[in-house]
């Protein structure tokens, strides 16, 4: 197991690397001249000989390959460069939106978990019944709707008519997450009640199930001792998945509710061509979804015996 997660950990630094080297490509290649941008965005202006004397200073002069060798070394340092914006360390500025996205990304997830687990569940144990009917127009409908277009709907209803939260996030208290919570949410959950449906139905028709019920064991204890936990692996993988996501910053729904977060800074650097930040946030984006899949696949040693199984006989 160790050697296993050992070996994953060293593969993830060829794709980091690769990452970092397409998107600081991308970047230096678009053309925009960085100083210029970064005295443009504090509202200063200078002329053709200073930005040159800047270029100089700032090491813009140099090849292509030699910025980024500086870049990649600074980053293993834990510089990341400054923000042509906020005159920050683009590290420092980025760990200060973390908190915020890591506070919505977890609430997410845990009502995306609350509503689809137990949906998709009885909607397979009451398959092509009433219930499941309704359940799966509904999923299908609400995984057919944009988030933006969900987000805007809710802040009409719960924030305009019933005026129960605020339209724009007034720092981190519960009034001010439901909202882009619930955003994320339904959407999550319209695609997970559809997925877990599907797998439980495949899992109920598999002979150790039709032997279970033979022998008279309760359904609930096949459903929840053994049909849940066979599909879990597929389940967990599809939620690191989603919560990578979700740890990357939702970016439209950050943006639509003014939740600071890492997503709406990404927006933000975007359209100020802060590009530090934009290439901290690729690489924040990289790192958090080959990390996650990496701990997905560590859990199924843990809830998969047949895996443990296999480790011991190649030992």
């Amino acid at each position: 197991m160790y050697k296993y997660i050992f070996k994953r950990l060293l593969s993830l630094i060829p794709i980091l690397i690769g990452i970092s080297f397409i998107s600081f490509a991308l970047i230096y290649f678009t053309g925009g001249d960085a100083v210029a941008v970064r005295y443009e965005a504090i509202g200063g202006v200078l002329s053709p000989e200073l930005i040159s004397q800047k270029r100089e200073e700032l090491g813009l002069n140099r090849p292509f390959i030699i910025q980024y060798i500086d870049w990649l070394l600074g980053v293993l340092k834990g510089d990341m460069g400054i923000s042509y914006v906020s005159g920050k360390p683009v590290f420092i500025y980025i760990l200060s939106k973390l908190p915020n996205t890591l506070l919505l990304s977890a609430t997410s997830l845990i009502v995306t978990i609350l509503i689809s687990l137990p949906l998709g569940i009885l909607s397979a144990i009451k398959s092509d019944g009433i219930f499941d009917h309704i359940i799966k127009t509904v999923s299908f409908i609400g995984n057919s709707l944009p988030n933006f277009f969900v987000a805007l709907v809710l802040s009409y209803i719960l924030a305009l008519r019933l005026k129960l939260l605020p339209v724009i996030s007034q720092g981190t208290g519960i009034k001010s997450l439901i909202l882009p919570t619930l955003t994320l949410s339904l959407a999550m959950s319209a695609k997970y009640i559809r997925q877990i449906r599907a797998l439980v139905i495949s899992e109920l028709s598999k002979p150790y199930v039709i032997g279970a019920r033979a022998r008279g064991i309760k359904e609930n204890t096949i459903i929840f001792f053994n049909v849940l936990r066979l599909t879990s692996l597929t389940i967990i993988t599809l939620m690191a998945l989603s919560f990578g996501s979700l740890l990357g910053g939702s970016a439209i729904v950050e943006n639509i509710f003014m939740w600071d977060g890492i997503g709406k800074l990404a927006i933000e650097s975007i359209n100020l061509r802060d590009y530090p930040v934009i290439l901290a946030y690729v690489l924040w984006m990289a790192f958090i979804y080959v990390f996650v899949n990496l701990l997905a696949d560590i859990s199924y040693y843990f809830l998969d015996p047949r895996l443990r199984l296999g480790g011991k006989n190649e030992k």
